[in-house]
C-alpha cells in the first residue's frame, strides 16, 4: 500500500500490473509514489502566481515521470488495476517529519508536502522568488520537535496566502495525523477521569491517616468537665421516682405532715456518672446455637458500662429452631435469663402491628423480663420473643417476620414513648416491664446499641462509644470496627481479613472525616434515640418519618426490594443522611467486635449478592442527597457517585486490568509513558501497606493483605457478575438456614387480609387507667371477702347483693364488659395467662428475695406452685411468689401512694403506680383461692391478704 495524492492505494490486488520506474524493494511500505505520474500543472489556485513553484512540472525534472499522464483513481483502475481503499489516507506524524529521508517534506496547515522533485531541479536559490526564499528557509530551518511546519510562516503574510493553496494542489502527498474531535474528547476524558480519580484515591489515603491519628483519639476521650456539667443540667429534669417511707406519717402525696418533700431523684448507682445515658443493647436472633447467643450476650454483660444504665434488649425473630440445634431460639435465648418473680414466667402475647402483607401484619410477641447473670452481676433484661398470631400456631416459622421488624419494635416503641402517641399492646407491656427493671420509666433512654447474635463485643467498646456521643452532640449514630473471629477457618473466612480492614479503616475513616459514614454494619452500631437540645428534645432514629419510611409493607419495584429487603442496615444509614444531612455518622476504631463470617463459598455467594445490590441502590439513593459536606467535586456527594460507578464497573476494571498486566509483560518499556500504567497499578496496589504500617503497624495485615490480592478475581469478578444477574433475588439464600424451611419461603408473603381491629391503639395514660381500674376491683373484692361481704359468701347464703360493693366508695364498680369496652381485652391487664407451658429451661423461680418459706418454693406443699394449678383461669395471679401481708389496713395506706410522674410523655393524667404497689406487678389471690385451697386441705392462706416482698436494693425485683 503506498500513497498517492494522498490516497492510500493497494497494489497487491489480483491483476495489478506495476506502473514503469516502480521498484517495490527500493520503496518503504506507505512511502508516497506520486511523483512516479504527471502531476496537473495548471491548477486552478496557481493560474495567477508568477513563481517557479506555481509552474513547476515534476515530469520535466531530473528522472522525470516514467507514466507521462495526469493520475486520478480512474486512469490508475484502467492502466494497472490499483484501486484507492476507501476512506483511507496518507498520514504522516511529526516524528515521521524529522526522518532524513523526508528532508524536502514539510507541512502547509495539515497538510504534508513532497518537494523532492522541486529541490532537484532547482538546487540553488532562484533570485527574486519569495516564495522559493520561504521553501528553502523553512527546509533549513532545525526544528526541536521535529518536522517542519510552514503554517504561521504562510498564513502571517497577505501575499504568501494564495501561494499555499496552490503548494498543495502541486505537492501534497498526504495529511499530518491529528486527533479528530471524538479522539480529543476521549482523551480528555481519559486524562480528566485519571486525575479525579487519584486525586480521591490520595484524598481517601491522607484522610483516613488523619482521621485514625488525630480525629480519633480525641472523640474516644472521656468528655471534659465542662461537657459533664452541661450533661449534668440537661439531666437535672429526668424521671423522678417517689421514695415511701413506708410509715403513717406519709399522705397520698408524697409529702410527710411535717413538709419534707420526699419526692427525690432515686440514685441508682453511686459509680455511675452524669454522662452515663441510659443505652439499650438491642441483639437481634434469628437461627443462631447457644454459644453464638451466650457469647455476644455476655459480651455486652462484661462490658464496663453501670449495669443500671444499660438494659439488654433481646428480640427472637419468630419461633425459629436454627439447623443443628436441638432447641428453638427462643428457648435458648430464656434458658440464659434469670427471670423476674414479679411477673409469669410465661407472659401473654401481646399485638402488635408487623413489617408484612396481608394477615401477618397481625403479629403477637411475649416479653419476658429479668435479669442475666455473669459473673457477680445482674444485668436488667428483656426478651421479646414473636410467636405469630392465632392462625400461625401450627405454621413453621411463625411470628418470623425478618430482621427490619425487628428494630421496629424498639424504634416505633420509643418513637411512641418520645411523642406519647398511641401505643400497641406490645409497647405497653414492654413500657411496664422495662420501667420496673430499670426503675425509670422508658423516656429516659438516649442511646441504642445495635447487635447480631453472632457478634462478641469488646468489653471497652460500649464506653468508647459513649465518649463519641458525649463529646460531640451532632453524632447520630457511629460504628467500630468489625473483627473476624474464624479468620483461619478455611480460604474462604482468610481473603475477607484483609478486605474487612481496608473497608474500615480506608473507607469508612475517610467519611469519617466529613462525617458522613455511609454504612452502618448491623452488626455492631450505635444510634441516638434522640438529642438534647437546649431544653428540649430533638428525636433522631425516632423521628417519625425514619420510621414511617423504614416500616414500609408494601414493596413492590425492584429499587424498593433492593432497599427494604437486601440492605435494612445500610437503607437506615440512609435514612438517618437523607433526614439529618447536617449530622454525623461516624466510625470509632477503638470500639473493637468480632463476628463469625462465612467459611464456604456458596454462604459468600449469598451474602455478597445482597450486600452488593443494596450498595448500589443505596448509593443511587445517596446520590440524589444534596446537603452532604462539601461542593461540586470536592463534595461527599461527588464521592459517593464515583463509588456508585466504581462497584457498577467492576467486572470490567477486572478484565481491563488483566489486559494490561498482559501488554505490560511482553511490551519493552522504553519510556516513561508505557511505565505510566505499571507505575499506577503497582502503586493502587501497595498504598493499603503503607496505610497498615502508618495505621495498626501490625504486619501480620501485610501477610492478609496478599492473599486478598491472590483473591480479586473473586472479589472484583465473580461476586458482581454473579450479584448482577441475581439483580431480582430478594431471598436471604444460604446465610441463614432453618430447620425444615422451604425454598423460596420468606416471611413478608403476603397470606390473608390485615383486621386492623385485632391491634388497638390506645395512648398509655388509656392503659395505665385501665390497669389502675382493675387492680381496684381485685382489691376491692378481697376487702369484701376479709369483711365477710363477699359475693360467692353471699351467694352461698342467698343474700341478694350486686356483683361488687363499695363500702367506703360512692361509685359502685360495674360488669367488666360494660366498663373496659370490647378492645380493652386485647391486653390482659391482670396478667392472666391463657398460653400454653412455659419455655424449656424456664421453671417457675422462687422467690430471690425474702425467707425461703414466706411463700413456699415453687412445687412445695402449700406452695403458690400448686396452689396456682388448682386455680381456675380467672384467679390466676399475674405471679407466684407471695408472703403473707400485713392487713387490709396497712393494705388502704399502700394504695393511696403517690404515682410516679412520667417525663417527657405530655400526658397531664398519666401517672405510674410507684414500685411496690399491687399495680405494679402480682395481683393477690381471688377470694375463690382462699377457700379452694382451703377445702381441699392446702395449709389456709393468713387472714392478712397477700402483699410482695420489696427489697430496698432498686436492682431487686
Amino acid at each position: 500500500r503506498f500513497g498517492i495524492h494522498g490516497n492510500i492505494y493497494d497494489f497487491t490486488l489480483a491483476g495489478t500490473k506495476y506502473p514503469p520506474g516502480f521498484h517495490i524493494e527500493d520503496l518503504t511500505p506507505g512511502q508516497d509514489v506520486s511523483n512516479l505520474f504527471r502531476r496537473t500543472v495548471n491548477t486552478p489556485s496557481c493560474v495567477k502566481l508568477t513563481s517557479a513553484a506555481a509552474k513547476f512540472d515534476n515530469c520535466l525534472a531530473p528522472g522525470g515521470c516514467a507514466n507521462n499522464f495526469t493520475v486520478n483513481s480512474v486512469t490508475l483502475a484502467q492502466e494497472f488495476n490499483i484501486r484507492p481503499l476507501d476512506g483511507r489516507k496518507s498520514g504522516y506524524d511529526w516524528g515521521q517529519m524529522a526522518m532524513p529521508e523526508l528532508i524536502n517534506y514539510m507541512v502547509i496547515d495539515g497538510n504534508v508536502l513532497n518537494l523532492d522533485k522541486y529541490f532537484a531541479m532547482y538546487k540553488n536559490p532562484i533570485p527574486n522568488d519569495e516564495l522559493d526564499t520561504v521553501l528553502r528557509n523553512v527546509r533549513d530551518t532545525l526544528q526541536p520537535e521535529g518536522g517542519r511546519d510552514a503554517t504561521k510562516m504562510f498564513f502571517r503574510r497577505e501575499y504568501l496566502k494564495d501561494s499555499a493553496s496552490c503548494l498543495v494542489e502541486k505537492f501534497g502527498a498526504g495529511y499530518i495525523d491529528k486527533a479528530t474531535p471524538g479522539c480529543f474528547a476521549s482523551d480528555l476524558f481519559m486524562f480528566v477521569s485519571l486525575t479525579v480519580v487519584l486525586g480521591i484515591v490520595m484524598s481517601r489515603f491522607a484522610m483516613a491517616i488523619i482521621f485514625d491519628w488525630f480525629l480519633s483519639a480525641k472523640l474516644a476521650k472521656p468528655p471534659s468537665k465542662s461537657k459533664v456539667q452541661t450533661l449534668a443540667s440537661a439531666a437535672s429534669s429526668a424521671t423522678t421516682i417517689p421514695v415511701n417511707n413506708n410509715n403513717n406519717n406519709s399522705n397520698p402525696n408524697g409529702k410527710s405532715l411535717k413538709g419534707n418533700n420526699n419526692s427525690v431523684t432515686r440514685p441508682l448507682n453511686s459509680n455511675a456518672s452524669i454522662q452515663d445515658l441510659h443505652t439499650c443493647l438491642l441483639v437481634t436472633c434469628y437461627s443462631e446455637g447457644e454459644s453464638s447467643l451466650r457469647t455476644t450476650i455476655e459480651s455486652l454483660a462484661a462490658t464496663d458500662y453501670p449495669d443500671n444504665k444499660k438494659l439488654l434488649f433481646i428480640i427472637c425473630d419468630g419461633i425459629i429452631t436454627g439447623s443443628g440445634n436441638d432447641r428453638s431460639t427462643p428457648e435458648i435465648c430464656s434458658s440464659l435469663m434469670e427471670l423476674d418473680p414479679a411477673f409469669d414466667s410465661d407472659p401473654t402475647p401481646q399485638s402488635y402491628l408487623a413489617v408484612a402483607a396481608g394477615s401477618k401484619q397481625h403479629n403477637r410477641a411475649k416479653v419476658y423480663a429479668g435479669y442475666f447473670r455473669w459473673k457477680n452481676r445482674r444485668v436488667p433484661t428483656v426478651l421479646v420473643v414473636k410467636c405469630g398470631n392465632e392462625e400461625e400456631h401450627e405454621k413453621p416459622k411463625a411470628g418470623n417476620r425478618g430482621k427490619r421488624d425487628s428494630q421496629l419494635i424498639l424504634m416505633n416503641f420509643f418513637s411512641r414513648v418520645t411523642y406519647n402517641d398511641r401505643m400497641t399492646p406490645l409497647d405497653y407491656e414492654l413500657f411496664r416491664k422495662i420501667q420496673h427493671l430499670m426503675q425509670v420509666t422508658p423516656d429516659k433512654f438516649e442511646i441504642v446499641l445495635m447487635v447480631d447474635a453472632d457478634t462478641k463485643v469488646y468489653p471497652s467498646s460500649v464506653r468508647l462509644l459513649m465518649n463519641c456521643m458525649n463529646n460531640d452532640p451532632l453524632i447520630m449514630g457511629l460504628c467500630g470496627e468489625t473483627k473476624i473471629a474464624n479468620k483461619r477457618q478455611s480460604w474462604v473466612t482468610a481473603i475477607q481479613v484483609f478486605e474487612y480492614y481496608i473497608s474500615h479503616h480506608l473507607g469508612k475513616g475517610f467519611e469519617s472525616v466529613f462525617g458522613g459514614v455511609t454504612c452502618l454494619p448491623g452488626c455492631f452500631c450505635m444510634y441516638r434515640l434522640k438529642a438534647r437540645k437546649g431544653d428540649d428534645w430533638v428525636p433522631i432514629i425516632t423521628k417519625p418519618e425514619i420510621v414511617q419510611e423504614y416500616s414500609q409493607n408494601i414493596v413492590e419495584t425492584l429499587h424498593q426490594k433492593n432497599l427494604l429487603l437486601l440492605g435494612e442496615d445500610r437503607f437506615l444509614t440512609t435514612l438517618m443522611l437523607r433526614n439529618f444531612p447536617n449530622r454525623k455518622m461516624m466510625f470509632m476504631p477503638q470500639a473493637i467486635c468480632k463476628t463469625v463470617v462465612p467459611d464456604e463459598f456458596n454462604v459468600l455467594l449469598s451474602q455478597r449478592r445482597r450486600w452488593i445490590n443494596s450498595t448500589i441502590h443505596n448509593l443511587l439513593e445517596l446520590v440524589l442527597v444534596r446537603n452532604l459536606c462539601g461542593t461540586f467535586c470536592f463534595s461527599m456527594q461527588f464521592v459517593i457517585l464515583m463509588e456508585l460507578i466504581g462497584t457498577v464497573v467492576l467486572p470490567v476494571a477486572m478484565i481491563l486490568t488483566v489486559v494490561l498486566i498482559v501488554n505490560l509483560s511482553v511490551m519493552q518499556i522504553t519510556n516513561l509513558a508505557q511505565a505510566a500504567p505499571l507505575i499506577l497499578l503497582v502503586f493502587v496496589l501497595t498504598m493499603p501497606a503503607i496505610l497498615i504500617l502508618l495505621t495498626t503497624r501490625k504486619l501480620i495485615y501485610i501477610a492478609w493483605m496478599f492473599v486478598y490480592l491472590l483473591a480479586l478475581p473473586v472479589w472484583n469478578f465473580i461476586l458482581p457478575l454473579y450479584a448482577y444477574w441475581h439483580f431480582d433475588d430478594f431471598s436471604w439464600g444460604e446465610t441463614r438456614k432453618v430447620a425444615g424451611e422451604a425454598k423460596g419461603e420468606a416471611h413478608g408473603n403476603a397470606d390473608g387480609t390485615f383486621d386492623s381491629s385485632k391491634v388497638p391503639l390506645k395512648r398509655w395514660d388509656d392503659y395505665e387507667k385501665a390497669r389502675v381500674r382493675q387492680v381496684k376491683r381485685i382489691e376491692r373484692a378481697e376487702r369484701q371477702r376479709v369483711q365477710g361481704t363477699s359475693p360467692f359468701l353471699r351467694a352461698q347464703t342467698g343474700t341478694p347483693t350486686s356483683m361488687y360493693t363499695d363500702g367506703g366508695d360512692s361509685k359502685s364498680e360495674i360488669a367488666p364488659g360494660e366498663f373496659l369496652g370490647p378492645q380493652q381485652y386485647h391486653y390482659d391487664y391482670n396478667g392472666r395467662q391463657t398460653m400454653n407451658p412455659p419455655l424449656a429451661g424456664n421453671p417457675p423461680r422462687s422467690m430471690m428475695m425474702g425467707p425461703p418459706g414466706s411463700g413456699g418454693p415453687p412445687g412445695s406443699n402449700g406452695g403458690p406452685q400448686r396452689q396456682m394449678s388448682q386455680m381456675s383461669q380467672h384467679q390466676r395471679p399475674m405471679t407466684n411468689n407471695w408472703a403473707p401481708g400485713p392487713g387490709p389496713q396497712h393494705q388502704q395506706q399502700h394504695m393511696q401512694q403517690p404515682p410516679i410522674s412520667m417525663h417527657g410523655l405530655g400526658s397531664p393524667g398519666g401517672s405510674l403506680s410507684p414500685p411496690g404497689t399491687p399495680g405494679m406487678g402480682p395481683m393477690p389471690p381471688s377470694p375463690l383461692s382462699q377457700q379452694l385451697h382451703q377445702g381441699q386441705g392446702q395449709p389456709p392462706i393468713p387472714q392478712g391478704g397477700m402483699r410482695r416482698i420489696r427489697s430496698e436494693n432498686p436492682m431487686s425485683p
